[in-house]
Order: structure tokens, then C-alpha cells, then sequence
């Protein structure tokens, strides 16, 4: 009886995606590269070289960014916007972790992101799933974006860069990117603290209550980001091994 009603929740699933209901990080993603398309870049053709060629440096230095499926997630403790403390462990008791790490407040990638997954959380709940995000800017920045945004979800600092580094993401922005962002009006120092330069490679992973990651996605193109649609998919199979 319960295995029927999860093969029909999945049927409806399908049908809501083909409807174009779930929320889709791609074509929000390319309505924003239209915007960007109809003003001039305010980067010069050098500093552009410059980024570019820290894009490469770092698909080099990292081909194979994030922790795998099927291997164990790191546990950890962080504390979120309110300076309570998160146990990876604790949370996972209560259901799948959908694990998001992202790079900042001031990134607009980001926010479309962190925005198309809050508009799923809905179909998270369906299978006890709850969404947990981590970044290195301080709690007082991600107090400030969950004020401006709304965020019902759990927004972890990791200032000490540890977690990124367990999780296979961690990466410093060279100086000279640095300094083209501050020309620019983005000051990652004013996000993450003075001399931290330290981002994580954005990565997703959705982690069952076994603390084995299920599904994960982490690329060095920072514009690349999972989709509500493969999470949702990733939680029907877990809550149908269940039974």
C-alpha cells in the first residue's frame, strides 16, 4: 500500500516538472545572462583575462571537486545566522540533508540558486528532507540576507574554512582577482572577514539519514548548479527504499 502511494507521489512529480512547476535553476539562470547580454561588461578585456584564466587555474588544480556518492559525508558543527550551533548528525536524525554550499550573499549565481531551492522546499518536506546551506561570510551577512530574503532554511558560517576542506571544495581567490572584484564595487573581505579569501567551489549534495551522499554536483564553473528536479528524484528513491 505505502510502496503504491510513493509510485503515484512519483507520477504526480513527473507531471508537475513537465508542467513546468517545479522550479527550474536553469531558466532562471538564463534569464539573467539576457539582462547581462544587454549592458557592456564592466570588467576591461585584460581584467576579464585575468578571471578567465583563474577559471582555468582552478578546473586544473581541481578536477574532480566535492565528495563522491556513496562515500560517507564528513559530519560537522556550525553555527547558523543566530549563533546556534548545527550538528550535521543531529539534523540527520531527523530526515535526508539537502547540503548546499555557496559562495556569498553578494553573488548573484547564488541567490538564483538559494531562490529556486527555497520555492522547492515544499517537495523537500514530502520525503522529511530539510535544506542546510554553508558559506564563509560572516553570521552577521547571512543575518542580513535571511532578513532581505526570507530564508526559512538553515544558513551555517564556515569561517575557519574547515568544512569546505572536508567536503573537497575550498579554494582561495588570488589577489589579483581580489582586487578586480574591490575595483569593482565586491569586496569579499567585507563578506568573509579581513584576509579571508578563502570561497568553496559551489556544491550541492543530497545525503540520506546513513550520512552517504546520494547525489552531488560541485564544478569549478561557479555558474553550474543542481537542479531542484534531480534532488526531488534523489529523495523519491531514498523514501522508496524505505519500504
Amino acid at each position: 500500500m505505502r510502496y503504491t502511494i510513493l509510485v503515484l507521489l512519483f507520477s504526480a512529480f513527473s507531471m508537475l516538472y513537465a508542467s513546468g512547476d517545479v522550479a527550474s535553476y536553469q531558466k532562471s539562470f538564463d534569464k539573467l545572462m539576457i539582462k547581462k547580454k544587454s549592458s557592456p561588461s564592466k570588467y576591461s578585456k585584460e581584467e576579464q583575462k585575468i578571471m578567465k584564466e583563474a577559471v582555468v587555474s582552478l578546473a586544473k588544480s581541481h578536477p574532480n571537486p566535492g565528495i563522491q556518492v556513496g562515500e560517507k559525508a564528513p559530519y560537522f558543527n556550525l553555527k547558523n545566522a543566530f549563533n546556534q550551533e548545527i550538528n550535521l548528525y543531529d539534523e540527520l536524525k531527523k530526515g535526508p540533508v539537502v547540503l548546499v554550499f555557496y559562495r556569498g550573499a553578494w553573488c548573484p549565481f547564488c541567490n538564483i540558486h538559494l531562490q529556486v531551492l527555497q520555492e522547492s522546499l515544499g517537495e523537500f518536506k514530502k520525503y522529511g528532507a530539510q535544506l542546510i546551506t554553508v558559506t564563509p561570510q560572516t553570521p552577521d551577512k547571512s543575518t542580513e540576507q535571511i532578513k532581505k530574503d526570507a530564508y526559512p532554511f538553515e544558513v551555517l558560517s564556515d569561517s575557519d574554512n574547515n568544512v569546505m576542506k572536508e567536503y573537497k571544495l575550498y579554494f582561495e581567490v588570488s589577489k589579483e582577482v581580489l582586487n578586480i572584484y574591490k575595483k569593482h564595487g565586491l569586496d569579499i573581505e567585507a563578506y568573509n572577514g579581513k584576509n579571508h579569501r578563502a570561497l568553496p567551489i559551489p556544491g550541492s549534495f543530497v545525503i540520506d539519514t546513513n550520512g552517504v551522499v546520494r547525489a552531488m554536483q560541485a564544478q569549478t564553473d561557479y555558474k553550474v548548479r543542481m537542479e531542484p528536479k534531480v534532488i526531488i528524484e534523489t529523495l523519491i528513491k531514498i523514501a522508496k527504499e524505505k519500504e
